[in-house]
């Protein structure tokens, strides 16, 4: 309970009244009223007078109040408590308490002839069960029989010493604690010695009545009814099935229960100078000693009040002195909500773990990540090879050998049929082998076959050559600028010198990263940065500075030239808000700055402090080279192997088949009629029976043994006529002898 207010049974309406408007400067709307009905009557006159029996607000009653609602409030006080809640004991119903209640009302008359007509309370009926608890326990000890005894004397005991104490005391005492029964308050039960009230009735004061809303027992928590023996029909699961509840103001919607005052104190929001002023600068006037505070943080603070369905009066409080410097760092900054210092602290201060222990944080506001600040280098033109990085070495190596597969390809099928241009010494058909991939000239290559093969290499040639093309103009110009850092290890291999922001937390995730305290230094503000990273790790500055995502788009913003950021190199979240625990105004804020971050303040809001994010070309990750991979051109490679492959494998089909058709076109016998052939001049008679379809052949028979001089040529002649079958007719011709073809 964050505020108890002590008011005397004694108060007048004035001192209850400076109690209420106490009250309003704060931000609960939700209050518990556990008092008296004669001072609580006056406390909701009161209230009704200041408004605060309305919307927005909520009243508990406690049973001391509760129970005694109806019978012994003003009907006017019981007007200003409309719509406020109570718990009262449960008094159920019985034929013997209603036969108590007309006795009792009628006596009451008697007795109270001018005054208007009451019921018993609870606590008339809790007495009345007790005396009759305390007569059966007596009746049945038999007390009347009982035996006293006059207490021991002693020193200054005044009277009370001659009082004397009766024998069946403890037993009279055990008796009553025993005794159960259903008295007229309900269950009667003395166990552990104080009585066991199992039920509670939650009601709803309207329009002067108690309207019942549910019950309450410790066993079987929130429900709606009772059967007849008390237990529950509704569970608590089932709150919506409770009796509606009319809230004052005579509101149905559940009130919120806070409030921002409209009365008292402001908010106090703690503000401190940013090392990057566009985020957050803190100026203090030295006559007026008023603080104002200008920056990122600081739209966005005041944005989202506009989106607040209600207004904060606030004021900046500046953690800085006057000379402008922060007291400690900012885990400091933010610990001084919990110490009670701000109502909250805005400005760049990151999300993190350690700090959510002592404090609560909105939603960020900017982009969450730790990266690196590196200077770039121009070297790529100065490369002497760079003509071969397009490439990898898988590629170039790939390329070479289909390269050197597909001449080969080539040269075997043109030599099949005795390619003229095949012809010569080995060295020069070597040549030919390498010429053919490159400068392809379709009128020197006469197999249909190869010219097949020619198609498919030259189209995978020409997406190699293109690509290789596109990749080395980029390399020669979109990617002339490389960081001289691409990871954060290499720091740490080199032992360079790195730099951070002064009171970040980056320091300390420096030192867990590996980096030796002694190579962190801390700065500033950008230029320091700047300044630092010019001169580099070896000159007395740094070879890099790690930092949050959104100091960084600053700096480049200022410092495009010759820098660049690497990373994100660490998982952080971005800058929030911090209010104390459990702060009321955690969830709203949350809310409007998730409406804002979706919408176009937040850009404009950016365009203001930052600028343009996209102006800088070096910003943003920066990736290595993408060289091609023979991976990225298998597709090609296995299309020409399986091109030049196929057509080899299809030649040495034709091969294979013609030399079948030609011993199966000389019969036998016709073998047999000569010594024997010793050889056949194949070629000539491929391209004739392609040019022609009459083929010749000319067998070559030796003569005789003995002479080498004389041969005989066999001319084997067959024309194929378009309605007959091809004849084949054989004449042996003495050499030298001209014969004509049948």
């Amino acid at each position: 309970m964050p505020y108890r207010s002590g008011i005397s049974q004694s108060a007048n309406s004035d001192q209850v009244e400076q109690e209420l408007y106490k009250l309003m400067t704060m931000q609960t709307r939700v209050y518990i009223v556990h008092m008296s009905s004669s001072i609580g009557s006056i406390l909701f006159a009161k209230a009704k007078e200041l408004g605060m029996v309305s919307d927005g607000y909520a009243w508990i009653l406690t049973n001391g109040m509760a129970n005694n609602i109806i019978n012994s409030i003003n009907p006017l006080v019981l007007d200003a408590m409309d719509g406020a809640l109570g718990v009262r004991f449960y008094v159920p119903k019985s034929k013997e308490l209603g036969d108590f209640t007309t006795r009792w009302t009628m006596r009451y008359k008697q007795d109270n002839p001018n005054d208007p007509p009451t019921e018993p309370s609870i606590f008339g009926l809790r007495g009345y069960d007790t005396i009759w608890a305390l007569a059966q326990a007596a009746e049945k000890l038999s007390v009347t029989n009982a035996i006293s005894q006059k207490q021991q004397q002693r020193k200054n005991s005044m009277c009370l010493g001659a009082l004397e104490m009766s024998t069946i005391g403890p037993k009279l005492l055990d008796a009553i604690i025993q005794h159960k029964f259903r008295g007229l308050s309900g269950d009667f039960d003395l166990t552990n010695r104080q009585l066991q009230f199992s039920i509670f009735q939650i009601i709803n004061v309207v329009r002067g009545e108690a309207k019942e809303i549910g019950f309450w027992t410790a066993k079987n928590g929130i429900h709606r009814k009772l059967n007849q023996n008390g237990y529950k029909d509704t569970y608590i699961n089932s709150i919506p099935d409770l009796s509606p509840v009319v809230w004052p103001g005579e509101a149905n919607v559940v009130p919120k229960g806070w409030q921002f005052p409209t009365y008292g104190k402001r908010l106090r929001v703690g503000v401190r100078t940013s090392g990057y002023p566009e985020f957050l600068k803190v100026e203090r006037d030295p006559v007026t000693n008023v603080t104002t505070a200008t920056g990122y943080a600081i739209d966005v603070f005041e944005e989202v009040l506009k989106q607040l369905p209600y207004a904060i009066p606030y004021e900046y409080v500046a953690f800085d002195n006057a000379e402008g410097v922060s007291h400690g760092t900012y885990n400091d900054f933010v610990y001084q909500v919990h110490l009670g210092v701000y109502q909250a602290v805005i400005g760049d201060i990151t999300i993190r773990y350690n700090r959510t222990s002592y404090a609560d944080f909105t939603l960020p506001y900017t982009e969450s990540g730790i990266a690196m600040i590196v200077p770039v280098k121009d070297d790529t033109t100065k490369d002497t090879w760079i003509f071969l990085k397009p490439l990898t070495t898988d590629l170039w190596f790939g390329s070479i050998v289909f390269f050197i597969f597909t001449g080969a390809a080539i040269w075997l099928l043109e030599r099949r049929i005795d390619n003229s241009e095949l012809t010569g010494p080995v060295s020069r058909q070597l040549a030919i082998v390498l010429y053919f991939p490159f400068f392809i000239d379709k009128e020197r290559v006469e197999s249909i076959l190869s010219r097949l093969v020619i198609i498919v290499w030259v189209f995978v040639l020409l997406v190699i050559m293109s690509s290789y093309t596109a990749n080395l103009s980029s390399m020669l110009t979109v990617q002339q600028l490389q960081p001289t850092v691409t990871d954060v290890h290499e720091l740490l291999k080199k032992g360079d010198y790195v730099g951070y922001h002064n009171g970040s937390y980056v320091g300390d995730l420096l030192e867990q990263l590996g980096f030796d305290r002694r190579k962190i230094r801390a700065y500033n503000n950008q230029d320091d940065f700047a300044d630092a990273l010019y001169k580099g790790s070896k000159n007395g500055g740094i070879a890099a500075v790690i930092h949050a995502v959104p100091y960084i788009e600053i700096f480049l913003a200022k410092h495009c030239k010759g820098y660049t950021m690497v990373g994100p190199i660490y998982k952080s979240e971005g800058f929030g808000f911090a209010f104390p625990k459990r702060s009321p105004l955690v969830y709203d804020f949350s809310r409007a700055i998730l409406s804002i971050t979706e919408g176009d303040a937040i850009i404009q809001i950016e365009r203001k402090w930052i600028g343009n994010q996209h102006a800088c070309q070096n910003d943003g990750p920066i990736i290595g080279s993408s060289r091609l991979k023979f991976k990225n051109f298998s597709g090609l490679f296995l299309l020409t192997g399986v091109a030049s492959t196929s057509a080899l494998l299809i030649a040495l089909v034709m091969f294979l088949y013609k030399k079948h058709r030609i011993r199966n076109s000389i019969g036998p016998g016709q073998i047999q009629m000569g010594y024997g052939a010793e050889h056949v001049n194949e070629q000539t008679q491929e391209r004739t029976t392609e040019s022609n379809p009459a083929q010749n052949m000319h067998l070559t028979v030796p003569e005789d043994s003995d002479s080498d001089a004389c041969q005989q040529e066999i001319e084997i002649s067959r024309e194929l006529s378009p309605s007959s079958e091809a004849q084949t007719t054989p004449d042996f011709t003495p050499h030298g002898t001209s014969s004509n073809g049948v």
